[in-house]
């Protein structure tokens, strides 16, 4: 599988967290949906899950700082 770029990663994250935010603020249209949605696919596509919660959870295991030893989250232990 191919790994996205960490800057990619971060970006795409960012993305839907303020999106996410737009849309909790009811200030969603269906622009700022579909948006949503097609960030949650790349970053699902990019991380290899079938989730946005998943994905979010690899996407952050795979920045740079994030602690490698503890994928407890990732194996389901």
């Amino acid at each position: 599988m191919l790994m996205a770029h960490p800057a990619v990663l971060r970006d795409l994250i960012d993305q839907y967290e303020a999106l996410a935010a737009l849309e909790a603020s009811e200030a969603g249209s269906a622009q700022v949906r579909q948006r949503m949605q097609d960030v949650a696919y790349t970053l699902c596509v990019s991380t290899g899950t079938g989730d946005i919660d998943a994905a979010l959870i690899a996407a952050r295991h795979r920045l740079p700082g994030a602690r490698p030893q503890d994928d407890s989250v990732l194996t389901g232990s």
